[in-house]
């Protein structure tokens, strides 16, 4: 096709973020004259990260439903979003879209909605095991459902399902690099097991507090820890270490700038069970212990790690146990050579690859069906 005009919408977090934007880059290295407009939520992360990553993007006052739904917030909230409805309508009705797709998160409801009122190809792509609301409620008017797991029929129309996994950052997958540069990259030795525990971009105070009740315990083992506790966090960990003593075996930071080179050396990471990252572990082969957040929708966390747990493919902790449970476990399972042999093999076993090209093909698919 000659022209072709996409709109992406949805964001409020990484996990959300990330996809879009390789989906964008995967239409973009399939057809280089792509118009590619995104639509996100006044206030989020995407109002930053998009225009990073060079596309334009609109705003709209969308905002999250309040838990739970009766609360009185709840109906301003309702006209914020009919706002964004109107709002978006007048933008796809300039732009002129060929199909729309929708990530997750507030805004991908609001444009979506609109999309298909206006008889535009609506594609949906759903990164957890257990599908949100807004996805539950948009698979009614979605051509097409681009998800991560199987058995995700309990929630859309399988007729309308296809299994493509997460797209994930590229930039993670480096196979120049070596070990010892990557210890010398976080001033760690090459010969010692290696755990990288990370919370995302914000944190987690959970992993970060069992990291602290632990401190001894981790300075006593023969193992060396990447901590990255999240720009959140930062300054009340640097004050809680100034005063316990930092053990020499433990490498803390907010922000990895090469999630390559952690990822490279790590030998068992521990982490919040989002979709995105779950994918990365499995794409990477990496061993893992995931502790799910409990402040989650649906708590659909707890249903991304049991995919991998059921599969041995990955060892859980909850969060309410993790403080003294976590580090432990961690400590132990580092050193079992066998054990990260299982863990990892299995989660390579569960990796879907070239998810981003494959959804920007369908994204194509329906394009073309719309100007047929």
């Amino acid at each position: 096709m000659n022209e072709l005009r996409v709109i992406i919408s949805g964001g409020g977090t990484g996990g959300h973020i990330f996809p879009a934007v390789s989906i964008a880059n995967a239409l973009r290295e399939i057809n280089p004259d792509v118009k590619i407009l995104f639509v996100g939520a006044n206030g989020r992360m995407e109002m930053q990260r998009v225009p990073a990553a060079g596309y334009e993007i609109i705003g709209l006052p969308v905002r999250g439903l309040l838990r739970p739904l009766w609360k009185p917030g709840n109906i301003s909230i309702l006209m914020d979003f009919l706002r964004s409805k109107r709002m978006v309508k007048q933008t796809l009705l300039d732009f002129q879209p060929h199909v729309a797709v929708g990530v997750g998160g507030y805004a991908s409801s609001a444009t979506l909605n609109a999309a298909y009122e206006l008889g535009i190809p609506c594609l949906i792509q759903e990164q957890n095991s257990y599908a949100g609301l807004t996805n539950k409620t948009l698979a009614k008017k979605a051509s097409k459902i681009c998800v991560a797991y199987e058995g995700m029929e309990r929630f859309f129309p399988k007729d309308r399902i296809l299994l493509t996994g997460n797209p994930v950052r590229q930039n993670l997958f480096n196979d120049s690099l070596t070990r010892e540069e990557c210890a010398a990259a976080f001033g760690l030795n090459p010969s010692k097991p290696t755990i990288l525990l990370v919370g995302g971009s914000l944190g987690a105070r959970t992993l970060n507090e069992s990291v602290v009740k632990n401190l001894s315990r981790i300075a006593a083992s023969p193992v060396q820890f990447i901590w990255q506790t999240g720009s959140y966090y930062k300054k009340e960990i640097e004050q809680t270490i100034d005063v316990k003593g930092k053990p020499g075996n433990i490498v803390v930071t907010d922000f990895i700038s090469r999630m390559d080179q952690a990822y490279h050396l790590a030998d068992l990471v521990i982490s919040r069970a989002g979709a995105g990252t779950i994918s990365e572990l499995c794409l990477l082969g990496k061993p893992s212990i995931l502790v799910p957040s409990p402040n989650v929708a649906e708590d659909h966390q707890t249903h991304n790690a049991m995919a991998l747990v059921g599969r041995q493919a990955a060892l859980l902790v909850r969060d309410a146990v993790a403080r003294e449970e976590l580090i432990p476990l961690a400590l132990e399972t580092v050193v079992d050579a066998n054990k990260l042999q299982q863990l990892g093999k299995n989660a390579a076993a569960m990796a879907l690859r070239d998810s981003a090209r494959i959804i920007a093909e369908e994204v194509i698919k329906l394009a073309q069906g719309a100007k047929d």
